[in-house]
């Protein structure tokens, strides 16, 4: 056999969606593949064609396969080894295959939430949208050209769900760019993901039911379930994600909250056995899963992968997403994206607590949708803040070199800062304090969770000048440590 030609080991037909510019032609050739593995067609360790094979089948140039390869690694479907070839990796439970069915719903309870302390400008806690990428001159375009086109029922008579145009392009850009299939029916306008949360602990949850949270995890979920009078059962985080074997000890849970695009606060990704794990348990123990997707649009190595949600077969996952960490913190509006089974129960808590998303918001945001102009400043915020992580990053490196490590930096608004294992975590905090520089650490964000000193560094809300600046202070810091 020729270098570089191994024997295919079943027939993968050509994908009908290859056609189109070259990203068409890859993200085609992604799902086919991607629908395969999930399929079982090509079953965990079953070795794929190889990228010369399936690009002459195809019809398509070896770097374009070679892509949809390196990205089907980076979601943890296949393993890469030289001189073995690319080899699936992920591991699908049988019960994925099978048909969803509906689940239950519950009755209310009640809950509150809380602040996380980010500022925009303030090295390092800068971990929000940068308000000066999206001016007032630019929403106050949407604004009046929305507002110019609205009849005068819409400003008074509001659907409580939301704006139904709103609802329906948040379905459409769901399904374009995070691979949710869903109908405007299915989304629910809200202020953000707190308020989201916040409605699902007053709908799902009764006092005394039990939580699975993330630890290290967000600590506003956790004191919205403590308000709400619910158990939160702590489960560590692993580099794939929630420890799903420490999960099925918890079969009598009610919910589990996860962020697996870029987990808060470590960053890592959630790899897809994980996320089936976390889905099949979700399923025999008839528990809800809230997807938090608070920062999935910015990732700086490839495309952002699939939300979870969108593997949801068995009706099991929320989805929240938010406008306010894309565009700015002040803006108020985010969505849900919920089961049939939990839509009445959601509703009647939104209506009963009166609702507070403004309709003159909704309409510039669904005119700024159905423009485009959302998906150009997303480009536009992607680009700046990864020149302003690159630019931390460089001068940490420059400034101390191997002092430290770092982790989580593929995506979002931080990365985590690894601390030599004998620092102080709480010291090193308040000497950058007194420098004018504001840390968190990671214990802030732990419960039973013992991990080694690190802090979070925020970067996206940050000026160039102002990232510089800054890091080169905190490589001061790390030189300055015994």
């Amino acid at each position: 056999m020729a270098r570089g030609k191994v024997a295919v080991p079943l027939d993968l037909p050509r994908p009908a969606a290859l056609h189109g510019a070259g990203a068409a032609k890859q993200d085609g050739a992604y799902a086919a593949l991607r629908d395969a593995i999930l399929g079982q067609v090509l079953p965990a360790g079953s070795r794929l064609p190889s990228s010369r094979t399936l690009a002459a089948r195809w019809q398509l140039s070896r770097g374009t396969v070679e892509a949809v390869f390196d990205r089907l690694r980076a979601e943890a479907y296949v393993s890469r080894a030289p001189g073995s070839g690319t080899r699936v990796c992920a591991l699908v439970p049988e019960r994925f295959l099978m048909a969803a069915y509906d689940a239950p719903a519950a009755p209310p309870a009640s809950a509150a939430p809380a602040d996380t302390g980010a500022r925009a400008g303030r090295p390092f806690v800068a971990r929000q949208a940068d308000p000066a990428l999206f001016p007032a001159s630019a929403w106050s375009r949407h604004l009046a050209r929305a507002l110019a086109g609205a009849a005068g029922g819409v400003l008074c008579a509001a659907d409580p769900a939301g704006l139904p145009a709103l609802r329906a392009l948040i379905a459409d850009y769901l399904a374009s760019y995070r691979g949710i299939a869903c109908g405007a029916d299915a989304v629910i306008v809200t202020t953000g993901i707190r308020n989201a949360f916040d409605l699902i602990a007053r709908s799902v949850l009764r006092p005394g039911d039990k939580v699975c949270m993330e630890d290290p995890g967000y600590q506003s979920a956790r004191k919205i379930c403590a308000l709400a009078g619910a158990a939160v059962a702590l489960v560590p985080v692993g580099p794939d994600g929630i420890d799903c074997a420490a999960l099925r000890g918890h079969a009598d849970a009610r919910l589990a909250y996860v962020t697996p695009a870029h987990q808060a606060p470590l960053g890592v990704t959630m790899s897809v056995t994980r996320r089936l794990e976390l889905l099949d348990w979700a399923s025999d123990c008839g528990a809800w899963v809230v997807e938090d997707d608070y920062d999935s649009e910015f990732n700086y190595q490839s495309a952002p992968l699939a939300a979870l949600k969108s593997l949801d077969k068995y009706g099991r996952v929320i989805y929240c997403g938010s406008f306010n960490k894309t565009l700015f913190a002040g803006l108020r509006v985010g969505f849900m994206v919920v089961p049939a089974a939990l839509r009445d129960v959601l509703m009647a808590s939104w209506q009963a607590t009166g609702r507070a998303v403004g309709v003159t918001e909704q309409l510039a945001l669904a005119d700024c949708l159905a423009s485009g102009a959302f998906v150009r400043h997303l480009r536009l915020a992607r680009r700046a803040y990864q020149e302003r992580r690159d630019v931390v990053l460089a001068e940490l490196a420059a400034g101390a070199p191997g002092r430290y490590t770092v982790s989580g930096q593929q995506a979002g608004f931080h990365f985590v800062l690894w601390l030599p294992p004998d620092c102080d975590e709480a010291a090193f905090c308040a000497r950058a304090a007194a420098c004018g520089l504001a840390l968190e650490g990671l214990r802030d964000f732990s419960g039973a969770a013992r991990l080694a000193p690190a802090v979070l560094v925020g970067f996206s809300a940050l000026t160039v000048a102002q990232a510089r600046f800054g890091a080169r202070q905190l490589a001061a810091l790390l030189r300055a440590l015994p």
